[in-house]
């Protein structure tokens, strides 16, 4: 008979323990020296994108360019970094109201205004409001103007008495409370300013509406209604303190800010922050259409300044005109409904009958002459 195997010993724990550290260890060590910097004397494979250089500076700090002897920043003890460049502080968002409507000359004046925003340095918003309901012709000509737009309505002047929607002021005053409405209904802040269609404006004018904080004023040239003269109507200034008005009124005595209603811009958070006015005695910041025509403007800022020790003169000074008013009138101008031609006109020129043109050409010293016809 075979003899019986002798038993197997049990495997003592602290044996197997470090059995097993060491072959964790073994495992572990090819890739030891990635993490723990260990000399091995081999060389790590280059990155796939880097560009192999035939000779490599050993030093590993930067050499100074030529000419520069500034001695080289210790390897050890790096001199302080210089503190950041403060960041620059972000533009304020220009809020252009303009009112229009729909009539002969609308394209031109909406396409003209747009192209100098256009060119007006960024962020601004164009609040275009038409006379009543949003009309296609406005739609058209804003889809591609190349300008941040807001097309707004003024339902209101569709629900007012005939009597009344008959003033063209009127209904412009209720297309301006419009865009105040929607400026405050969204808290929009940035600077509110009303610009006419019909007026031409300078570049430099939006760089300086930015300036201001909370009111600011400037003078604007306007060409009288004879057309022979203009009229010069705006802020006196000794820098940026307004000191005086410009005015050719006999009514100068009843207005208290001879103001346009393009010479002037504010920020839009003074229509619901009472901290921002000079005084508080107005809650709800609108045009009135109550008044008589001419005096909006001057009725409109006494609602948000009290005097001129709160008003901003721009630029300082006040000796540069930046926009000029112009009386352009457009009756008795045909206007093709929706802006297209649905039929010919009343005067068409037929195209049967024969033109002559002669064209003399000349060769040296000859001379021909061809003649064309057009039928």
């Amino acid at each position: 008979m075979a003899a019986p195997c002798p038993p197997r010993r049990p495997i003592s724990a602290p044996c197997f323990l470090i059995c097993f550290l060491l072959g964790f260890v073994a495992g572990l060590f090819p890739f030891a020296h990635r993490h723990l910097h260990l000399d091995l004397h081999l060389p790590l494979p280059p990155a796939p994108t880097a560009v192999m250089e035939p000779f490599r500076n050993p030093s590993p700090l930067p050499l100074p360019p030529p000419g520069d002897q500034s001695p080289l920043p210790p390897s050890r003890d790096p001199s302080p970094q210089p503190p950041p460049a403060p960041m620059a502080t972000e533009r304020k968002l220009l809020l252009v109201v303009t009112p229009t409507r729909a009539r002969p000359l609308q394209a031109y004046y909406l396409g003209r205004l747009a192209h100098t925003l256009r060119l007006a340095p960024s962020p601004l918003l164009w609040l275009v409001v038409d006379d009543g309901a949003a009309s296609r012709e406005t739609a058209a000509l804003l889809r591609g103007c190349g300008v941040m737009y807001r097309h707004l309505s003024s339902p209101d002047a569709l629900q007012e008495p005939p009597q009344r929607t008959r003033s063209r002021q009127h209904n412009r005053v209720l297309q301006q409370n419009a865009a105040l409405d929607h400026i405050e209904h969204h808290r929009i802040h940035g600077i509110v300013y009303f610009a006419d269609e019909s007026h031409v404006y300078s570049l430099d004018l939006f760089r300086h509406l930015r300036q201001i904080r909370s009111f600011g004023t400037w003078p604007v040239a306007m060409l009288a209604a004879g057309k022979s003269k203009t009229i010069l109507q705006g802020p006196v200034c000794n820098g940026s303190r307004v000191v005086g008005w410009h005015t050719n009124e006999k009514t100068r005595r009843l207005r208290r800010f001879h103001v346009s209603m393009s010479g002037f811009a504010f920020n839009s958070t003074m229509l619901w922050d009472t901290r921002k006015r000079a005084h508080q005695a107005w809650n709800y910041i609108r045009l009135l259409d109550t008044v008589k025509e001419g005096f909006q403007e001057t009725k409109f800022i006494e609602q948000l300044v009290e005097d001129e020790t709160h008003m901003e003169g721009i630029p300082p000074g006040c000796s540069k005109i930046m926009n000029f008013h112009l009386h352009l009138e457009d009756k008795g101008l045909v206007y093709p409904k929706g802006g297209q031609l649905t039929k010919n006109l009343d005067v068409v020129i037929p195209l049967n009958h024969e033109v002559k043109h002669t064209v003399t050409f000349s060769y040296g010293q000859k001379e021909e002459d061809i003649s064309t016809s057009l039928s």
